[in-house]
């Protein structure tokens, strides 16, 4: 069942997503999309309303498929965590002007816990609505599940990045922010599943 505050904590989701894709934009320097004022508050806004009405056609859905709607905010709240991992991993690029090679590993592990911390109160709270307070054994199932998370995401990133390496065609900056989102979509699966039978089971 939807609630007023699911829509409230979807456009706190909508509104996040879009500023943190700022920094990405601004570094792989897409021709056809110009990092300026209006074009930040336009995505911004656009987030929020798409946001919204992804959530509203969820509920939707779940009337005929009732675990959807639990599945659509795990996916708003990957979407967050994925954004605000690569949002973290943009901003250390673009302050250290480093984007393959030792450090990159760092910056990812960096930039993958920041956004794990983030999905554990996102997760627990909204997603799967658990609503004891956090324990210790709780906290250490998450981080065992994350751990594992953790060693797919940077590994499959720091694979892709330093080992396989960009192509000619493709900068650095945008390379490596190919590296995390392929690397996302590996950890993803096991993240729902640990986190929903493991970590947050009812």
């Amino acid at each position: 069942m939807i609630a007023q505050k699911d829509y409230f904590a979807i456009s706190i989701i909508g509104f996040l997503f879009g500023l943190l894709l700022l920094p990405v934009l601004n570094n792989i320097k897409l021709p056809f999309f110009a990092v300026d004022f209006k074009n930040a508050f336009l995505l911004v806004i656009g987030f929020v309303i798409f946001a919204n009405l992804a959530l509203w056609l969820a509920s939707l859905l779940s009337r005929f498929v009732p675990i959807f709607l639990q599945v659509a905010k795990f996916a708003a709240v990957g979407g967050l965590n994925t954004l605000l991992d690569l949002g973290v991993l943009n901003v250390l690029i673009l302050i250290s002007g480093v984007a393959a090679g030792y450090w990159y590993p760092v910056f990812k592990g960096i930039s993958f816990i920041i956004a794990n911390i983030n999905s554990y109160f996102w997760n627990k709270h909204w997603t799967f609505g658990v609503s004891n307070s956090a324990n210790i054994k709780e906290f250490s199932q998450f981080i065992a599940v994350s751990l594992v998370g953790f060693a797919i995401n940077v590994g499959a990133a720091s694979l892709l990045v330093n080992f396989i390496g960009s192509p000619e065609s493709i900068s650095p900056e945008r390379w490596a922010n190919i590296g995390a989102l392929s690397a996302t979509i590996f950890s993803l699966a096991w993240n729902f599943i640990g986190y929903k039978f493991f970590v947050f089971k009812k």
